[in-house]
């Protein structure tokens, strides 16, 4: 027999790939059926940026992007519609572009609003109006 053999036996590899498997079966569905509300969160978040981008537009130049104009008049100047006269350079979002909501769609926004000076909208999972849990919509007016 060798007196300073080094490793592991094959017991206990088998037992630490046990733990591990019944550690990863215990967190593993936690995590995942988490993402659902990790995507809503974020769509909230998203809209809060656009409304406060917006109310600094509306600062700088006295009113709101119409709908025609859009969350795009947030990154570049508008040509369309009433046009800005202070408008900021290098627009009011720090990326320069238009996120999409979490699940890839557009926000939808609107302005002069139903529910406020202007409304802001994500579909949902589904991308449908309407819905319960991840399909429900996600309203700038209803995030109080």
């Amino acid at each position: 027999m060798r007196k300073y053999e080094k490793g592991f036996t094959l017991i206990e590899i088998i037992v630490v790939v046990f733990i591990l498997s019944l550690l990863a079966a215990i967190v593993a569905p936690r995590i995942i059926g988490r993402t659902d509300d990790a995507r809503i969160a974020e769509a909230k978040v998203q809209i809060r940026n656009f409304e406060t981008a917006l109310k600094l537009f509306k600062m700088d130049n006295g009113f709101y992007p119409d709908t025609q104009q859009g969350l795009a008049a947030l990154i570049e100047r508008p040509t369309i519609g009433r046009i800005p006269n202070n408008y900021r350079e290098g627009g009011y979002l720090e990326q320069k572009k238009i996120p999409l909501d979490p699940w890839g769609n557009p926000y939808i926004y609107v302005a002069p609003g139903l529910y406020g000076d202007f409304d802001i909208l994500s579909l949902g999972a589904d991308g449908k109006e309407g819905g319960g849990g991840k399909d429900a919509d996600i309203k700038s007016w209803d995030m109080q």
